[in-house]
């Protein structure tokens, strides 16, 4: 498996949001917070396993993130995935309060991506 490079992990972990497309690539995308563990990166569906962006993404299981002038290919799994147990505690220190739609809503936890360069 690929991993983020020093570089990539400051970004990520410097930068508030990213963009995915899910897929080919192509298309606007959505802008989306995120929280590096361990190395590992993840993005939740506030909104559940209901929506657009999360369906798509298991669907096709890449795409595509941008953050600032930085576009990577990546691969996007959630089917048994089992988060880490501190990805809560990253988002709250993050984002602090606007993460509790992210952290305390079960529907949003059931709707963990993680995501891996390729």
């Amino acid at each position: 498996m690929n991993t983020w490079t020093p570089e990539e992990r400051t970004l990520l972990t410097d930068t508030y949001s990213l963009v995915l497309t899910a897929g080919d690539g192509e298309g606007p995308g959505v802008e989306i917070g995120m929280a590096l563990v361990d190395g590992e990166l993840y993005i939740r569906a506030y909104r559940g396993v209901g929506s657009r962006w999360y369906r798509a993404a298991r669907e096709h299981g890449r795409g595509r993130i941008r953050l600032g002038s930085v576009t990577r290919d990546v691969r996007l799994t959630a089917d048994g995935l089992r988060p880490p147990a501190g990805l809560d505690a990253a988002f709250r220190d993050k984002y602090g309060p606007v993460a509790d739609a992210l952290v305390a809503a079960p529907k949003a936890r059931a709707a963990t991506i993680r995501i891996d360069p390729v």
